[in-house]
C-alpha cells in the first residue's frame, strides 16, 4: 500500500517520469521523486544519505560529494528507493559524467623509446666503480709486496769456535737468557679502609659508626601523636594550595630522597628533602611515591597528621584514608 513519503507504483505509467526525463540524471530523479511525493528528509531517513548530498546529487554539484565511487552509490540508492532500474541510473550517470582521472591508453602502433643518455650514464657509473675497484686491489698489492718480510724463525747463535785442542763438544750456542719474571699488582684499596689494619671487619664497623655519626648530625623534627596538626617547617614544595592540588601533604622529618612518578613512569618531581620541608600532591590519578627511608616523611591529610609513609613506594591516592560508611 503507498505511503507518503514512498513512490507510488499504482500511478499510471504515462504519468510517471522515468530515469531519461530531464536534462541530466539528477534532474531526473528529483522529478520522479516530486512526482511521488516523497520529500529530501523522506528519502534520507530512508538511504541514510545525509540530506545535503541528496540535494547535491539532484543538482549534479559532484564537487560537493565525497568520492565518485560515493556519488555512484548516492545514485543507485536514491533510483531503487524510488522504485527505478539502479543499474541504469548508474549508466546514464556515468555516460553524462566520465571519469576523467582514468589513465589513457598507449597509442596503437606505438613503442616506448627510453633516453639513451641514461643508459650511457649507467654504464659510465659501472666502469667508474670498477676502476676504483682495481685501483684499490692494486695499492694494496703493491703495499703487501714493498712491506719486509718478517723472520718466521728466530736466527740462532752463531756456533762457538771449536777448541784448540779438538778434545771437547762443540757448542752450537750459547744458553738463552731467562724469562723476565711478571710482576704481582699491587692490591685494591677500598676506599675508606685504608686505615684499616687486620681486615675489612673493623672498616665496615667504622663506616657504620661514621654513618651513623652523619645521621646523627642532621637535623630531625620530633614525632607527632596521629591528629596532629601540619606546621611549615620549611618550604612546601609541589602543586600549590587550591584547586589543583589534594589534602595530601607529606614532610620530612629527617633529609630523605623524595621522588614522584605519574601513571606512565615519567618523573614528576624528585629531590633530596631536608628535615621540615614538605611537598603537596597535586590532584592527579596514578601517581605514586618513592622514598628512601619511609619513616621520615609524615603524612598530613586535610591539615591532620594520619602517620608515616607505608612503604618505600606508595600510591598517592591510597594515602587518603576512605570514609567509614
Amino acid at each position: 500500500m503507498y505511503r507518503p513519503g514512498e513512490y507510488d507504483p499504482t500511478a499510471p505509467l504515462s504519468d510517471v517520469p522515468g530515469l531519461y526525463d530531464g536534462a541530466d540524471i539528477g534532474a531526473a530523479l528529483k522529478a520522479v521523486r516530486e512526482f511521488h511525493g516523497v520529500t529530501l528528509q523522506d528519502l534520507a531517513d530512508a538511504t541514510r544519505i545525509r540530506q545535503t548530498y541528496l540535494a547535491a546529487l539532484e543538482d549534479m554539484r559532484l564537487e560537493e560529494l565525497p568520492s565518485r565511487p560515493f556519488a555512484i552509490g548516492y545514485v543507485k540508492a536514491y533510483a531503487k528507493h524510488l522504485g527505478l532500474d539502479a543499474d541504469a541510473a548508474v549508466e546514464r550517470f556515468r555516460q553524462e559524467h566520465p571519469d576523467h582521472e582514468e589513465g589513457l591508453r598507449a597509442p596503437v602502433g606505438m613503442r616506448k623509446q627510453r633516453d639513451s643518455r641514461l643508459s650511457l650514464i649507467l654504464i659510465a657509473g659501472i666502469l667508474v666503480f670498477a676502476a676504483f675497484v682495481l685501483w684499490n686491489i692494486a695499492q694494496r698489492a703493491i703495499t703487501a709486496q714493498a712491506a719486509p718480510h718478517k723472520p718466521t724463525i728466530a736466527a740462532a747463535a752463531p756456533a762457538a769456535a771449536p777448541s784448540s785442542d779438538g778434545g771437547g763438544p762443540i757448542q752450537v750456542g750459547g744458553a738463552l737468557p731467562p724469562p723476565v719474571e711478571s710482576t704481582t699488582p699491587p692490591l685494591y684499596e677500598t676506599p675508606g679502609l685504608a686505615n684499616s689494619t687486620d681486615g675489612s671487619a673493623d672498616a665496615v664497623d667504622a663506616a657504620a659508626k661514621a654513618r651513623k655519626a652523619t645521621e646523627a648530625a642532621q637535623p630531625v623534627l620530633p614525632s607527632m601523636p596521629v591528629g596532629s596538626v601540619f606546621k611549615p617547617q620549611g618550604a612546601i614544595l609541589g602543586a600549590p594550595a587550591g584547586p589543583g592540588a589534594t589534602q595530601v601533604v607529606i614532610q620530612a622529618r629527617r633529609n630523605g630522597v623524595f621522588e614522584v612518578r605519574g601513571a606512565d613512569g615519567s618523573s614528576y618531581f624528585t629531590r633530596v628533602l631536608q628535615a621540615g620541608e614538605a611537598y603537596r600532591v597535586p590532584a592527579l590519578k596514578g601517581l605514586s611515591i618513592t622514598v628512601s627511608d619511609p619513616a621520615v616523611f609524615d603524612v598530613f591529610v586535610a591539615g591532620r597528621y594520619t602517620g608515616p609513609l607505608p612503604a618505600t613506594v606508595s600510591k598517592a591516592d591510597a594515602l587518603v584514608p576512605k570514609p567509614v560508611p
